[in-house]
């Protein structure tokens, strides 16, 4: 299998889910900029610039004839190229009935930059731009809450700064966005911010101050409604599942994802060693694979986990490891194409210093 090279440092990976844009995924990168010998650390910390891009491409078909055959394809081609600041997450808008798909994406300047998938042009257009803080503060994570609900409009953005706080961002008319509330979340940086998709009412957030948080927006945000602290090293990555109510997957550094129902949060229903630190969770799309997990491992590549009790406590099984990354996995999705005869999906995974980018099956 040939990897293919990023140039800059690969962060991030997302396909697109939506039905006429199935074969297209998108990977994040981000580089620091070279300094010079008269650079101070502080001058490095406080001023450092970032760059980026956000690469688009497309799962090839082998049989041009067959419309689905690139379904099982490891084959993808790169059919654009946007460059931005540094890239730290990205993140399709799931809601099919608000027109064109929307992806958006979270940079090193503080920013959200806002492209939609032009279906006949076959390429993201930029349409809006959100500043969430200033340009020296990172834009770490963001996610939408419209996964599960419908709507004509795209839905509401969560976005965790470095600084440590998060900010709430809506849309308006006119495809317009508006930020309209920030509020101190963590010490430390939030590694991740997450909806639950059953109440999107409620955000949860995780830092490197090893704190579980959650935040019913109505309430201002001024309290989280719960706090875990039950965790030995700093939340990493936090996904609520789209199709089981209450359970939500959470990653940290220290090698274990957990498994929590949000009406008891304080106790984990599961935990899984993954191996490495889990810096991103997927859940499966399709129902009858709702028991597995996709997670990025950093530096153990990536892995899907399988819990084998349908209320996914007891025993969980390693289904599926990639070891062909070099550095560290920090980028992983499924492909929301129909699974294969074989029951896998494609999957595309990045790493970070080795910059690169690989499909494969599970």
């Amino acid at each position: 299998m040939t990897a293919y090279d990023t140039v800059y440092p690969a962060d991030s990976l997302e396909f697109c889910p939506s039905e006429n844009a199935l074969d297209i995924f998108v990977c994040g990168t981000y580089k620091l900029e070279d300094v010079d010998k008269t650079t101070t650390a502080q001058q490095m910390i406080n001023h450092q610039s970032r760059r980026g891009q956000c690469l688009i491409f497309q799962v090839v078909a082998p049989n041009e004839q067959d419309p689905l055959s690139w379904l099982g394809s490891r084959l993808f081609r790169q059919i654009q190229a946007i460059d931005l600041p540094g890239v730290l997450d990205m993140k399709w808008c799931h809601r099919q009935d608000a027109g064109n798909p929307t992806l958006a994406i979270a940079d090193s300047e503080g920013n959200v930059a806002l492209y939609e998938w032009n279906t006949q042009e076959r390429i993201l257009e930029k349409f809006n731009s959100i500043q969430c803080s200033t340009p020296d503060t990172l834009c770490l994570s963001l996610d939408w809450d419209s996964r599960r609900t419908s709507g004509t409009q795209l839905g509401n953005l969560a976005v965790s700064l470095s600084s440590g706080s998060i900010c709430l961002v809506r849309p308006t008319a006119a495809a317009s966005f508006q930020l309209v509330s920030t509020w101190h979340a963590h010490d430390f940086e939030p590694w991740t911010v997450a909806w639950n998709y059953w109440n999107t009412n409620v955000i949860y957030s995780g830092g490197d101050d090893l704190k579980l948080k959650a935040w019913d927006i109505r309430q201002n945000c001024e309290q989280p409604i719960f706090v875990n602290k039950r965790f030995e090293a700093g939340v990493t990555s936090i996904q609520s599942h789209p199709l089981v109510e209450h359970l939500i997957a959470v990653g940290s550094y220290n090698d274990t994802v957990r498994l929590f129902d949000v009406r008891k949060p304080l106790v984990p229903v599961n935990e899984a060693n993954v191996g490495g630190g889990a810096w991103r969770v997927k859940w499966h799309p399709s129902l009858n694979r709702k028991h597995d997990l996709l997670v990025a491992c950093m530096h153990d590549g990536c892995k899907v986990i399988h819990f084998n009790q349908e209320d996914f406590s007891g025993d969980s099984s390693l289904s599926r490891r990639f070891d062909d990354h070099d550095s560290m996995a920090y980028g992983v999705d499924w492909s929301y194409g129909p699974n294969l005869e074989t029951g896998e999906s494609i999957i595309g995974s990045c790493s970070f210093y080795d910059h690169k980018l690989q499909l494969w099956t599970a």
